[in-house]
């Protein structure tokens, strides 16, 4: 069997690695050469450019050169193929217990930022950096977040009947195409990992993103201008490949409440090798201030080893826990992001998200700044 251009000879575990083969080996054509090992499905394979070659090396000798490939690939951080970013995971079950009474009949996740539900301005960043297919990881009493995403035919309706056609078309743009959502269940409030191994049969053998919804990313620039978050990701992805988390700048007093990356040499523009994770380390021992800002792209072995993982704080699987052991095999990487990062789901972080995505707004920017004014002013 040939693939682009050459045969396909043994497995060979895990990446797809590129080195060249020695100048002193025969070659037709002339030139140091290439042999590749593929992560696809199943098995990974070996090819090089002649089987004759292959046959006259013997299969340990190739090998051999695999692993040290695989080797320097791993050091390296580069990579020559790697399959795209199509999906992504919104783990959406959690039960918002801190902003309860709100949260008791209402989803934390369709809190509104402005005139927008929260979940609504993720999935506005993972469309605009190409995600074709998000899979929404929910709980009981969230079926108003699938009904959001979906038609509503009667206010379609009405909206026509009253000329209405800005809004109407404002929907429309909204609401995702047919067949790319889909919604699973995780049945028992056992961590993010847990949520994100409920998502495995739908996300396949790709990797894919993973994007926390109660974490709003707005870039230097304003919500809406320019690449968000896991935009600037993917671009960084086609670089490296393997593993990536976006990371971004924390008060030294604070890092004991965030997973904590310390960071190794540029890789690519933005990128750097991630040389340490730490959950929520003790105050002093951090390696650096930069904390994971809940958007990832993984490799998808994650997922045996969430299969396989013990829970861990508060009873709970922990996808630190499972990226620590994938780090041992894979490379990771770290993206730094620049702009300004909420957390809505906390108080403070909601509030701050509303003033923020508000006075980016051209439509209400100016009057809602005076209003502030008039108020901050009157105090």
């Amino acid at each position: 069997m040939r693939r682009f251009g050459v045969p396909e000879i043994f497995y060979h575990p895990r990446h797809l690695v590129r080195a060249a083969l020695p100048e002193t080996t025969p070659a037709t054509g002339g030139g140091s050469r290439l042999f590749l090992a593929e992560p696809d499905r199943g098995l990974d394979r070996c090819r090089d450019a002649t089987m004759a070659e292959i046959l006259s090396q013997g299969r340990g000798r190739l090998r051999d050169r695999c692993d040290r490939a695989r080797e320097t690939w791993l050091a390296k951080g580069r990579i020559l193929m790697r399959k795209p970013i199509r999906k992504a995971i919104l783990p959406v079950a959690g039960l918002g217990t801190r902003f309860l009474p709100a949260t008791k009949a209402v989803p934390k996740e369709m809190l509104t930022v402005v005139d927008r539900p929260v979940v609504q301005h993720v999935v506005d960043e993972a469309r605009a950096a190409g995600i074709e297919h998000i899979v929404f990881v929910t709980g009981r009493n969230k079926a108003v977040i699938e009904d959001h995403f979906d038609r509503q035919f009667e206010l379609e309706r009405t909206l026509q009947e009253r000329g209405k056609i800005k809004e109407l078309e404002q929907l429309d743009r909204d609401t995702p195409k047919a067949g790319t959502t889909s919604f699973t269940r995780q049945q028992l409030p056992l961590g993010l990992g847990h949520a994100v191994w409920c998502a495995r049969d739908i996300i396949g053998d790709e990797p894919f993103a993973l994007l926390l919804p109660d974490m709003l990313h707005m870039p230097k620039n304003g919500a809406g201008n320019g690449k968000g978050c896991l935009g600037s990701m993917v671009e960084a992805y086609a670089e490296t490949g393997g593993n990536m988390l976006s990371v971004y700048e924390v008060p030294d007093d604070q890092t004991h409440q965030y997973g904590i990356v310390g960071t190794g040499d540029a890789v690519a523009k933005g990128a750097h090798a991630i040389a340490q994770m730490v959950e929520k380390p003790k105050a002093g021992d951090a390696p650096s201030n930069l904390a994971i800002s809940g958007r990832y792209i993984l490799q998808p072995a994650i997922f045996d080893l969430l299969a396989n993982q013990e829970r861990g704080a508060g009873g709970e699987i922990q996808l630190t826990d499972s990226m620590l052991k994938l780090k041992e095999s894979e490379p990771f990487f770290a993206v730094r992001f620049d702009g300004s990062v909420y957390d809505c789901g906390s108080k403070i972080g909601f509030l701050m998200a509303n003033v923020a995505y508000a006075l980016s707004r051209p439509d209400i920017a100016d009057e809602f700044r005076g209003e502030l004014k008039a108020m901050l002013g009157g105090n």
